[in-house]
């Protein structure tokens, strides 16, 4: 009744300081580039299930050290439906597409039973067509955690066996090789996945122990026998979208890291800058209560508290936009990943091979679970609004080396005979400026294949490998800034930030030295990008 009685303006502010009041940093999962192994020897189980999975718990699960097992219940369903597909192609005449049919443009050419074994591994040879650089290993470990996860669900009629040794290749850190470029994003991830699953059949190449070997190498190394593979299987592992799927659960793990990277960043650019703290005042914010907005204005405010720096009196009464416009934009950038969060887990909670087996149904339909626009268009959302993380990072780059506020050209003594950080800004520049061009929608073209019958494809393969260079280039630009604002940040001495960004300037300090006089500094650099991904 009370909630009721109040006046629109009254709850909109009610909601607004709920999420500034109750602002907690992000969840930060562990999510280097490539997978650690963790400290605690004890072997933890992540059991496969219908049960709904979290980005954060995949992050934990790879980036961990995780093994994964079959509960009872996938692989009941895996079984049921497996033992209903050959039930049925028993009993039927009627061609069933990728089971007793080609593929692609090839659905009404007939294959007979002698020769449906064959056709699965003739389509994983034939497709794997990847070129490019290799997927980084994390990656891959997703892709056959996605996978896996997908087939588990028990609408794709793959053979028990055939899942289990995609389970052991998980469990005992193989990685196939595969490659960045092929796929249309569109049948799925034809190119990649099916690079990914030519070792099960003794094909292919992995990487095991930092050594690459053949497919046939790694199955004899373990004594296993290759995978026969059964009708429809194949497509089963083909069809899908779990290499875009992948890139994404990556991005949205590193994604949430940096943007709470981006916040205590900015807030130490801030105080070296003599910013003013007005802009993040509540009363500014519950008129226009995005929660990005919200809890990004109230973070600064928490990482500045008890700044001497931020108390002592200023004689201007605005700071650039970069500067003040700080809860707008980070705010905006983390709303858009909190949306495209919400997409990718219900992709990753799905099944998106082809044909679909329905056993409760009694259906095998051919549809376009596969296809991969409702995570292509997220993905080019996603590189857009972390792009905006970097740009409005290299704008206060820029004032910081400009020479204003008290702070010396360049943020060195004695410039002149110093370039100091000048070029520090130039390749800030440099790699933003290539992020605005690889921010460029993929999801806006298509290129029909397969002689027109698939007449559309997303093209999100290539949303995913542009979303990976974007959230890399992001973080680079973001350890620049790093960089910049600690060297700022000595020239205010005796004056002493806040303790929050004390303590991340005293660690950041141990790895990445104030800089006197000019030196080599790309190493510098190199380590402000491992320090962020501590």
């Amino acid at each position: 009744k009370y909630r009721r009685r109040r006046t629109d303006k009254q709850v909109l502010s009610y909601k607004a300081n709920r999420i500034y009041k109750t602002y907690k940093s992000p969840i930060n999962p562990i999510c280097p580039i490539t997978p650690i192994t963790p400290k605690n020897k004890k072997t933890m189980i992540h059991q496969i299930s219908a049960e709904h999975l979290t980005i954060e718990r995949i992050g934990e699960i790879i980036y961990k050290g995780y093994k994964i097992e079959l509960s009872d219940d996938a692989r009941h369903r895996i079984v049921r439906c497996r033992e209903y597909l050959d039930k049925k192609i028993a009993e039927t005449t009627t061609p069933v597409y990728g089971v007793t049919t080609g593929f692609g443009s090839l659905c009404n050419v007939s294959v007979g039973a002698d020769q449906l074994a064959q056709l699965q591994i003739n389509l994983m040879m034939s497709h794997a067509c990847g070129v490019g650089d290799r997927v980084p290993n994390d990656i891959v470990k997703i892709m056959m955690f996605l996978k896996i996860q997908s087939l588990s669900y028990g609408y794709s009629g793959c053979k028990l066996d055939t899942v289990e040794r995609l389970i052991d290749f998980f469990n005992n850190d193989i990685y196939p090789v595969v490659y960045m470029q092929g796929s249309l994003g569109a049948s799925g991830d034809l190119v990649p996945l099916a690079h990914m699953s030519l070792p099960l059949v003794g094909l292919g190449e992995v990487e095991y122990k930092g050594k690459i070997m053949s497919g046939a190498q790694i199955l004899k190394s373990k004594r296993w026998k290759p995978i026969q593979l059964g009708s429809k299987e194949g497509l089963a592992l083909l069809n899908g979208t779990q290499n875009m799927s992948a890139f994404a659960v990556w991005a949205l793990l590193k994604g949430m890291r940096l943007c709470d990277w981006a916040d205590k960043i900015a807030a130490m650019s801030l105080d070296a800058y003599y910013g003013l703290l007005s802009p993040f005042t509540k009363a500014v914010h519950v008129v226009r209560p995005h929660k990005g907005q919200l809890s990004t204005a109230a973070h600064m405010l928490e990482l500045l508290e008890g700044s001497e720096i931020a108390q002592k009196s200023k004689s201007y009464v605005q700071d650039p936009y970069s500067f003040r416009c700080i809860p707008q934009v980070h705010g905006a950038a983390k709303d858009t990943l909190e949306y495209v969060k919400s997409v990718i887990d219900t992709e990753v909670n799905s099944a998106t091979d082809n044909p679909t087996v329905c056993p409760d149904e009694d259906l095998i339909i051919s549809a376009g679970n596969f296809h991969g626009e409702p995570i292509a268009l997220p993905m080019d959302f996603l590189s857009i609004g972390l792009s905006e993380l970097a740009n409005i990072s290299e704008r206060r780059i820029y004032k910081l080396v400009s020479g204003t506020r008290g702070l010396p050209s360049f943020l060195v003594a004695n410039p002149g005979v110093n370039s100091g950080f000048m070029i520090t800004q130039y390749t800030a520049a440099s790699v933003v400026s290539l992020n605005k061009s690889l921010a460029t929608p993929s999801s806006v073209d298509s290129i029909p294949s397969s002689q027109g019958q698939e007449d559309h494809v997303s093209m999100g393969a290539n949303a995913a490998i542009k979303l990976y260079k974007i959230v890399l280039n992001v973080e680079r630009v973001l350890a620049i800034e790093l960089f910049n604002a600690a060297q700022a940040l000595d020239f205010r001495r005796p004056l002493k930030s806040s303790p929050a960004i004390e303590a991340i300037y005293e660690e950041y300090r141990k790895v990445v030295p104030f800089i006197v006089n000019d030196e080599v500094m790309y190493p510098h650099i190199q380590h402000s990008i491992e320090f962020l991904r501590k």
